[in-house]
């Protein structure tokens, strides 16, 4: 079985790796565009908290890390992949009962959550937080570093005989491969301005509503527009698994169909506290953003702004002050930390609500939509894939992710 995987994110690689595992002769080909939201992704796993009232959503995110001790063994190496816990604070202790209620619910049917309990001084734990906040301990959270899970996959995948190139991959009517190289100083992006959000999408814990801003104005992206050098080399292709991310509706135009996969953009910010070990600090998940986390190398992840601007990865001084300021409102104990970079990224949403995983045509599987939940679900979700391309059983019931047809 020979399979093209367009897109090397998280999702791409998942279903690249496990391809490969299962036989599959791979080619995963990635057009290098700005803006993927794999490398700007925080890192969270703690599914638990979020969507409470689509139990659809909440079934793909929380099997999504479920499947993650079980792919660390497999790997073999570092992924920064560790359960340090989240502590969800709040100023009122009466904003925890929410969510206390529905981890109670879920717990049940998800123990890998562990055993919720409050905490008395959440400082001892994250000592830049804030005096005062109340906190709900969740000790299964875990936080895993987005680029080495990436990375390690298509490394696996390589391993396995997978081929990785780089280069814009356009799909024929009839779900073809095309490879065209496109000039360096040409960035890929969508003609397609962002979509609206669904109508009553559920709220979650730490997703925050977008901020208002105009999109952003886009460049076209149709094979002139990119000024795509020579002709489209064939790759041959049993089956093809689109896992573009954002950029998943204009690469499945040619098929006829139009996927209303829009972009979100995220800021985020990294910063050091020189001498502090950080590693085991557990993930911050106020009521409303932002979120934290720590990481080794004494680094502390503060983000992320939610935004419907189009296609413009950029960080901006706006989102930037945004960050800063909701980060040091919740840990003033981090004001003297050192900037030592920013990331952006556009998370791909699909406005119907939640994940597009399935079958567009007898040769095309679409996968994307994952939202903030990308570094969650994004193994699995490639898992998926990988499964419905090959013809067999996938590990989840696609039912309530599958495109129209």
């Amino acid at each position: 079985m020979r399979v093209v995987v367009i897109g090397s994110g998280i999702v791409g690689a998942g279903a690249a790796y496990h391809l490969t595992r299962r036989g599959a002769a791979v080619t995963v080909v990635d057009a290098g565009c700005q803006g993927g939201a794999t490398r700007a992704g925080a890192g969270i796993v703690c599914p638990w908290v979020d969507h409470p009232e689509d139990d659809d959503w909440y079934r793909l995110t929380r099997e999504g890390a479920r499947a993650y001790p079980a792919l660390v063994e497999e790997l073999g190496e570092d992924i920064g992949y560790a359960k340090v816990g989240a502590l969800l604070v709040a100023e009122d202790p009466v904003d925890l009962e929410p969510v206390r209620a529905l981890l109670r619910r879920r717990h049940a049917a998800a123990p890998e959550m562990g055993d919720v309990v409050d905490v008395d001084t959440p400082t001892e734990l994250f000592p830049p937080l804030s005096d005062g906040l109340s906190a709900l301990l969740v000790p299964g959270a875990a936080r895993v570093d987005g680029c080495s899970v990436r990375d390690a996959l298509l490394r696996a995948a390589m391993a396995g005989g997978a081929q990785v190139r780089t280069g814009v991959a356009t799909l024929t009517p009839d779900g073809r491969v095309l490879l065209y190289q496109a000039e360096e100083s040409t960035q890929w992006s969508p003609a397609v301005a962002a979509a609206a959000p669904a109508e009553g999408e559920p709220a979650s814990w730490r997703q925050a509503a977008p901020l208002s801003a105009a999109p952003a104005a886009a460049a076209p992206a149709s094979p002139e527009a990119l000024r795509l050098t020579g002709e489209g080399v064939p790759v041959e292709a049993d089956m093809v698994i689109v896992a573009a991310g954002a950029w998943t509706g204009e690469v499945c135009r040619p098929l006829g169909v139009e996927l209303p996969v829009f972009p979100r953009r995220g800021q985020i910010l990294h910063a050091t506290m020189e001498g502090v070990d950080t590693a085991w600090w557990p993930i911050i998940l106020p009521r409303t953003g932002p979120y934290l986390l720590g990481f080794p190398d004494s680094r502390v992840v503060v983000g992320a702004t939610v935004e419907d601007v189009g296609f413009s990865p950029r960080v901006t001084m706006g989102g930037l002050d945004e960050v800063i300021e909701a980060g040091l409102r919740v840990a003033p104990g981090l004001f003297n930390a050192t900037v030592t970079e920013t990331r952006v990224g556009l998370r791909p949403v699909y406005a119907p609500g939640r994940a597009l995983i399935g079958p567009l045509t007898d040769r095309v599987i679409v996968a994307t939509g994952l939202s903030a939940y990308g570094l969650t679900a994004g193994p699995f979700t490639g898992e998926v894939a990988a499964a419905l391309a090959l013809g067999e059983t996938p590990p989840l019931d696609i039912a309530p992710y599958a495109p129209p047809r």
